[in-house]
């Protein structure tokens, strides 16, 4: 797959987002704060990150939550993955909880969450009167039962 350009300032003094491996999908977001932030049991904070980017058009960045914190801390991203448009110029900000029952401390230059770069289709909503059948039909949560 072909590498892409992404703009992007970092008004923050943390390194900018990179891959850790040569075939890792998502790069990590470090929290852009001046002193630590606690968040009580059920909180939810939005965390800087200092990083505003140009994402090139039909793209988009996928904000998802670290395994590592939401199982060792209960912090996870409530709106997971997060979408951030290509014609968006904000900062980045990730919506953090806690849902552990002990407050969690993040720290400044904590990682926060991985950031994925994917294309995306935008799709023309056409009216009909009448679907094509399937096999699967309306069976939804849960219709192929257990094995």
């Amino acid at each position: 797959m072909a590498d892409i350009i992404v703009k992007i300032i970092n008004k923050s003094d943390n390194e900018l987002p990179s891959y850790a491996t040569d075939q890792a999908a998502g790069m990590d977001l470090r929290a852009h704060l001046e002193t630590a932030l606690t968040l009580q049991p059920l909180e939810r904070v939005l965390v800087p990150t200092g990083l505003f980017m140009e994402l090139p058009v039909g793209y988009e960045a996928q904000i998802r939550p670290r395994s590592g914190l939401a199982f060792k801390q209960g912090l996870t991203i409530p709106n997971s993955p997060g979408t951030i448009d290509a014609d968006y110029r904000g900062e980045i900000k990730v919506i953090m909880i806690n849902l552990s029952n002990e407050p969690q401390t993040i720290q400044p230059g904590d990682r926060v969450a991985q950031m994925i770069i994917a294309p995306y289709v935008q799709a023309v909503m056409q009216p009909v009167e009448v679907l094509n059948e399937t096999v699967r039909g309306e069976g939804g949560f849960g219709h192929t039962g257990k094995s």
